[in-house]
Parts: C-alpha cells; sequence; structure tokens
C-alpha cells in the first residue's frame, strides 16, 4: 500500500510538473521580465497549495464551446482551448468561454423607403456562428450586438435601391444580397453568416386598398376582352352558318323544327311560330 501510494504521488507531481512546463511554454515571450516572475510566483503558489489548487486549475469546456485563455491581459499561444480539459494558472490567468452554435435572431420590422418611394415595413431572420473565436473575443466587444445592429442597417440599406415590385418578387435575390454583404463585413470579427431570410413585407392599408382595385380593374378588363372575342368569334360562327343555310334552303325548315321541339321541350304553354316575310308580302300586294 505505502508503495501504491508513493508511485501516485510521484505520478501525481510529475504530471504538474509537466503542466508547469507546458504553460511556461504557452506564455507570451513579450511579458518581460515582471510577467515571468508572476508567472513563477504563480506556479509555486499553486504547487504550494496542492492538491487544493488542483480544482482552481482544471476547467472544462463543451463540445460546442472553445475557451480563449488570457494570460496577464494576453492571449495564450495556441488560440483557442478545447472541447475539453484543460489547466490554467491561478491568478495570472482567466478565460472566456464562446459558444459555437449556430445563433438565429429576427430583425425587427424596419420602415423602408423604396426606390419608387413607397413606404414598407419589412422583418426577416438571421443564422450566424462564430468561426473564429479568438477574433470573436478580441477584435470587437459584443459580436452578438454589433451583427444585429449590421443586419437592420444592412437590411435598409438593400431594400432601398429596390422597387416594391422587386421586394415583393425577389425575395431570395434579396436574402443572398444581404448575407454576402453581411458576411464580408463580419468576417474581421470571426463570425460566419450562414443564411438570411425575409419573413414578412408588410404594405399601408392604403396602398393595399389602392393595389386590390388596380388589379379588380385588370380583371374586369381582361373579362370584357374576353366578352368581345367572344362576340367576335360567335359573329363569324354565324356568318359561316348563315352561309351554309343559304347553299340548302331546306336547312332553314330543319333548323326551325329543331327550335320549336327545344322550346316544346321546356313545357311552355306559348309556342311562337315565326312566319317568313316572303308570305306577308304576298298578302300585302293583294291589298
Amino acid at each position: 500500500i505505502g508503495v501504491y501510494f508513493l508511485s501516485s504521488v510521484v505520478f501525481y507531481f510529475v504530471c504538474m510538473f509537466l503542466y508547469c512546463l507546458s504553460a511556461l511554454e504557452s506564455s507570451d515571450t513579450d511579458n518581460g521580465l515582471c510577467g515571468w516572475i508572476i508567472v513563477g510566483l504563480s506556479i509555486l503558489l499553486m504547487l504550494a497549495t496542492l492538491p487544493l489548487s488542483i480544482w482552481m486549475c482544471i476547467k472544462i469546456v463543451k463540445e460546442y464551446e472553445r475557451a480563449i485563455i488570457f494570460r496577464l491581459g494576453r492571449i495564450v499561444r495556441g488560440g483557442a482551448k478545447g472541447p475539453g480539459l484543460f489547466f490554467i494558472l491561478p491568478c495570472t490567468d482567466s478565460f472566456i468561454n464562446v459558444d459555437m452554435r449556430t445563433i438565429t435572431f429576427d430583425i425587427p420590422p424596419q420602415e423602408v423607403l423604396t426606390k419608387d418611394s413607397v413606404t414598407v415595413s419589412v422583418d426577416g431572420v438571421v443564422y450566424y456562428r462564430v468561426q473564429n473565436a479568438t477574433l470573436a473575443v478580441a477584435n470587437i466587444t459584443n459580436a452578438d450586438a454589433a451583427t444585429r445592429l449590421l443586419a437592420q442597417t444592412t437590411l435598409r440599406n438593400v431594400l432601398g435601391t429596390k422597387n416594391l415590385a422587386e421586394i415583393l418578387s425577389d425575395r431570395n435575390e434579396i436574402a443572398h444580397s444581404m448575407q454576402s454583404t453581411l458576411d464580408d463585413a463580419t468576417d474581421d470579427w470571426g463570425i460566419k453568416v450562414e443564411r438570411v431570410e425575409i419573413k414578412d413585407v408588410k404594405l399601408p392599408q392604403q396602398l393595399q386598398r389602392a393595389m386590390a382595385a388596380e388589379a379588380e380593374a385588370s380583371r374586369e378588363a381582361r373579362a370584357k376582352v374576353i366578352a368581345a372575342e367572344g362576340e367576335v368569334n360567335a359573329s363569324r360562327a354565324l356568318k359561316e352558318a348563315s352561309l351554309v343555310i343559304a347553299e340548302s334552303p331546306s336547312g332553314l325548315q330543319l333548323r326551325y323544327l329543331q327550335t320549336l321541339n327545344t322550346i316544346a321541350a321546356e313545357k311552355n304553354s306559348t309556342i311562337i311560330f315565326p312566319l317568313p316575310m316572303d308570305m306577308m308580302q304576298a298578302f300585302m300586294k293583294r291589298d
């Protein structure tokens, strides 16, 4: 038992020694003499307070997180740490966790004046993720808030160059244009904009009524044109029918009998018999 305990203690101190060496290697060489002294004192303090200090040195980050370690205000070599287990020095090191998962947020409705001077309210949704955790921490104060504000501004700028008809019909093109603009602007922040979608375009009530009246008038105009075309086709068919009947006088009598049959089928009590004008002229001459 004593040998096992002694070997465990030796193994423990060897691991801590290797950790101290790795901590010194990862330290920034620009810390200067004072910085090296502070780091050395931190390591001595950790060794002196073992094994209690080990619980302050061991940190764990999840699979979807990365840790940015600052040693005396400088980012340690190697950039982001994780996922899994990593160590920090007490008193000299601090770290920030960065979530690497895709984040979504809604763009609040924006009152936009289009190219043809129409005021519309447009909202959307943005999908983005942190691609470089070091840049997201070191280059900007709040990457999430900055991306939200930039998305609102970009939405206004892009829609301001479009007509109302283009906004209503080319939503995919507008979304791709916004995504490209946002992605280029946030590249220095370590952020990747994956997708942008236009959710809704709201028009003023007066404009909606005007567009509805315009659509109704257009439909009525098309209906009148279709009716006129029907009349033209019907007149042409009657003309052709009259030419056929003129070639065969008995055809007019057959058509007359067919018409009487149709009237009788409807159970009417009164039937009007049309008479040719030639017969009436014969009686008029006798008088």
